[in-house]
Order: C-alpha cells, then sequence, then structure tokens
C-alpha cells in the first residue's frame, strides 16, 4: 500500500460514517413521525435500503425543516422533564419557604405550638 492507498481509505471511511450518521438521523426521525402511517415509513425504509443516497438527499431536502423541528421540541421536552425531576427530588426552596409552610400547619391546626417551634428551629439550622 502507498500513501494515496491509505487517503483513499481514510476518505472512503470517513464518508461511510459521515453517511451512516444520516441514515441514523433519518430513521430515528422516520419512527418518532406520527404525521405519517406505517405504509408510509416502510416505503422510505425500502427506498433508504435499495437508493440509498437519493431516497436519503431526497428525505432530507424534504423533510429537513420538520426534522430540526422535531429534534428540537424532544430536547426540550427532555429538558422540561430533567428540570421537573430535578425540582421533585431537590425538595423545597430555603429555610423561608419551610416556616412558611410550617406556619401554615400551625394556622390550620394541624400542628401545636410547639411543634412549629420544632419546625423552625430544624429550618434554621
Amino acid at each position: 500500500m502507498d500513501f494515496w492507498d491509505i487517503i483513499w481509505f481514510i476518505l472512503i471511511s470517513f464518508f461511510f460514517f459521515a453517511y451512516l450518521v444520516i441514515l441514523f438521523q433519518i430513521f430515528g426521525d422516520l419512527f418518532r413521525r406520527h404525521d405519517i402511517g406505517g405504509f408510509s415509513k416502510a416505503l422510505w425504509v425500502i427506498g433508504l435500503i435499495l437508493f440509498w443516497w437519493l431516497a436519503a438527499l431526497i428525505y432530507l431536502i424534504a423533510n429537513g425543516k420538520g426534522m430540526a423541528e422535531r429534534q428540537a421540541k424532544q430536547v426540550q421536552d427532555m429538558q422540561a422533564a430533567q428540570e421537573s425531576y430535578i425540582k421533585g427530588v431537590a425538595g423545597t426552596g430555603g429555610a423561608a419557604d419551610q416556616i412558611a409552610r410550617a406556619k401554615e400547619l400551625l394556622d390550620s391546626g394541624a400542628i401545636t405550638q410547639a411543634e412549629f417551634d420544632a419546625l423552625k428551629a430544624k429550618a434554621l439550622s
């Protein structure tokens, strides 16, 4: 093998890897879509297998904007779910918030003054 064979191999490997990344993005988007039916999805899959470069190019041109919008919505949904989970796990705010909730319990009669004082001391410590 000479130098140009190695360069050619690296170039072909790069384009093959890039095609695989594009293909996985298309398949991910294709099966995430709810606006087309199973028959249309099957036709796209068959097209991507038989006419791999042409079908991929057509799909990217025809659905590129929709792919970006669906990906952005998925990222936003995941961020919202993560923030909700973190807020749920982290608990409530600081000492002032805990004292305010304890005061509401005292005013409603759910706890006694001694229990309120204990909760207040615990929140401040």
